[in-house]
């Protein structure tokens, strides 16, 4: 398994922009696609965007279309969520997750998941 670290979560006003970053510890994720999901209070943890391990493909939820972007460096060792126009129900825990299977990592079914980071949209 592959040892991940988010960071980047805080406090911002609805409108406001953060950039989650995602890190391996110990090894790189080069040839592993990443996914950002997220859990709110009381609700299920829900799928957000993935980028494969090329960085070619990209797929978003509905709710963050046009507001979120999804990136990873060429190196391999982390990965972003650059989230614009920030929502209050976008306040959450988000968790990043790595699989070498595309279907399995955005079903959420990975085995590698990072401790979270806490995002707080105040409107």
């Amino acid at each position: 398994q592959v040892q991940l670290v988010e960071s980047g979560g805080g406090l911002v006003q609805a409108g406001g922009s953060l950039r989650l970053s995602c890190a391996a510890s110990g090894r790189t994720f080069s040839t592993y696609a990443v996914g950002w999901f997220r859990q709110a209070p009381g609700k299920e943890r829900e799928f957000v965007a993935a980028i494969s391990w090329t960085g070619g493909t990209t797929s978003y939820a509905d709710s963050v279309k046009g507001r979120f972007t999804i990136s990873r460096d060429k190196f391999g060792n982390t990965a972003y969520l650059q989230m614009n126009s920030l929502k209050p129900e976008d306040t959450a825990v988000y968790y990043c997750a790595v699989d070498l299977a595309w279907q399995t990592l955005v079903t959420g079914r990975s085995g590698s998941w990072g401790q979270g980071t806490q995002v707080t949209v105040s409107s």
